[in-house]
């Protein structure tokens, strides 16, 4: 499997950074410094007074790093995923699925209440939009996948710099645009829409850090059709999208466009997976990568290179404690394409019967259906975190 577009970035870590070193090769190096133990940033807010005492580069070492991992829809990115992450001794984060958007956090599936809305509002997710993806929801669904995977790499961001861990995330909102154009080019959303999408990608994407590696996976699109015929699920072997045209636009996206574009600000590793491959393969390619030879004024850096060490601490308590404020870049009145917009009534519809769902009908850990009344009665603040219905 050849190794392409090889670009390189440097993460301004510790003088002690090597290469990133795989669990097979660090045993041979022998153990690895003591770390402080990792924050709790999914609970507690990463304040200035930490900050005087909890050093964000403390916990760095040379697999402190972003990878995301790419490549065109079923090819098998989450299977290599958790093999890198398991060899790496990195921390793996699957594609977000619409599960997070419907299900809420006690476990009750929203889309139980299709049958009390009105078609517009009814749910749509992956297997809706394989099936039909000229649906009205259509639109809204690829801007609320964004939205999500939007909001999936802020907390790849959080964990490394409050863990030192690093994270191998698949697909990222950079990416994302492909979906989008796939479905343009095929006509399943319509101009509007389109420019509405990329309204809200200008919008929120200057807020985000580059990855410091992407990996691509790659295979032609009839090998492609030949893995979904192969997988045999029946939502994709007879969908009306997972066609050659859906498929070879979003390959060029891909290629064309993502690749080149990320290729200025991350390192890019592109590798044949037309038959599989082998993960240990793309660890020992990420070992040998150089990665310390940079300008200080390459902008293949300029994310992850930091000169003191408090603006370490302005960037972890940004991606910590403001998640809710980054998200509000999605706050852009959708007004010009109707396919995005549903009507007063059923909107007081939609939202009468979302907030009287079971688990809706308080703030997470306030409803007295789950929480008993000594633990209502002593808790002093909600949970940390964003709901992706908020």
């Amino acid at each position: 499997m050849a190794l392409t577009n090889v670009q390189r970035i440097l993460f301004r870590a510790p003088p002690s950074t090597r290469h990133i070193v795989g669990k097979a090769l660090q045993a041979t190096l022998g153990p690895k410094p003591q770390k402080p133990a990792p924050f709790p940033y999914k609970e507690k807010d990463y304040t200035m007074l930490n900050s005087l005492f909890d050093k964000t580069t403390s916990r760095f070492d040379e697999n402190s790093k972003l990878i995301v991992l790419e490549g065109p829809v079923g090819i098998g990115k989450t299977a290599v995923g958790h093999q890198l992450a398991d060899l790496l001794g990195m921390h793996f984060m699957p594609d977000i699925t619409m599960d997070a958007y419907y299900i809420n956090d006690y476990g009750y599936d929203m889309r139980k209440l299709d049958p009390q809305l009105p078609i517009n509002c009814r749910s749509f997710d992956e297997k809706n939009f394989l099936e039909n993806p000229e649906h009205f929801n259509a639109a809204s669904f690829q801007i609320i996948k964004y939205k999500l995977r939007y909001a999936h790499y802020i907390d790849a961001i959080a964990h490394l710099l409050n863990t030192g861990e690093g994270v191998i995330i698949e697909r990222s909102p950079y990416s994302d645009f492909a979906f989008l154009e796939a479905m343009y080019k095929c006509k399943y959303v319509s101009k509007a829409a389109r420019e509405m999408y990329y309204i809200l990608y200008k919008h929120a994407m200057p807020d985000l850090l580059h990855p410091h590696l992407v990996v691509y996976l790659d295979a032609p699109v009839p090998r492609l059709l030949d893995l979904v015929k192969e997988r045999k699920l029946p939502h994709e072997v007879n969908s009306k999208a997972m066609n050659t045209k859906y498929l070879e636009t979003m390959d060029s996206e891909l290629k064309y466009k993502f690749l080149r574009d990320i290729s200025n600000r991350s390192e890019v590793l592109v590798y044949d997976w037309s038959e599989g491959g082998d993960a240990e393969i793309i660890v020992e390619d990420l070992e040998r990568l150089d990665i310390d030879n940079y300008d200080e004024n390459d902008p293949k850096i300029q994310d992850w290179s930091y000169s003191r060490e408090q603006y370490w601490a302005d960037v972890r308590m940004k991606y910590t404690n403001c998640k809710e404020d980054l998200m509000s870049n999605f706050n852009v009145p959708l007004v010009d394409a109707p396919e995005l917009l549903i009507s007063g009534e059923e909107a007081e519809v939609l939202t009468h019967a979302w907030f009287k769902a079971e688990g809706n009908t308080h703030a997470e850990g306030y409803d007295p259906k789950y929480h008993s009344f000594t633990e209502l009665l002593f808790k002093t603040k909600a949970k940390k975190g964003w709901s992706p219905v908020s």
